[in-house]
């Protein structure tokens, strides 16, 4: 990733070692609503963090505008990360962000945000 990008949002300081898979969410914000997705990550429910195989998260705000924030989520495996996607700790962790989109589509607006998965396995360290 370009260093000149990021800034880190969380409060992990280092890539956890034993990471066997990273999960990279890529979320573009509109301009407006920037501040409110910052905050949704600081006053998070941690809900993830109770997940087996869970080993830590870099959230990373974009430095150019227009960029997506890229939420970087480190696991055991493959298998803990679709654990996840299938918990109620991850519909907790988004609950929100998932109000904040159900409430745009009401008002017939636009989704104030939209992201897009990509996953990797680790092969060298």
């Amino acid at each position: 990733m370009d260093q000149e990008m990021t800034q880190v949002l969380d409060e992990h300081a280092d890539t956890p070692q034993a990471a066997g898979f990273v999960a990279i969410n890529y979320i573009t914000c509109t301009p407006d609503y920037r501040q409110r997705f910052e905050e949704l990550f600081r006053t998070r429910a941690h809900a993830i963090d109770r997940m087996p195989g869970f080993l830590g998260v870099h959230v990373l705000r974009p430095q150019r505008e227009g960029e997506p924030y890229l939420v970087v989520s480190y696991w055991q495996s493959e298998a803990h990360f679709r654990a996840w996607l299938r918990s109620p700790e991850f519909l907790e962790g988004h609950r929100r962000g998932f109000e904040d989109l159900r409430q745009a589509k009401e008002r017939g607006e636009e989704p104030p945000m939209h992201s897009d998965f990509r996953t990797y396995e680790v092969i060298a360290r």
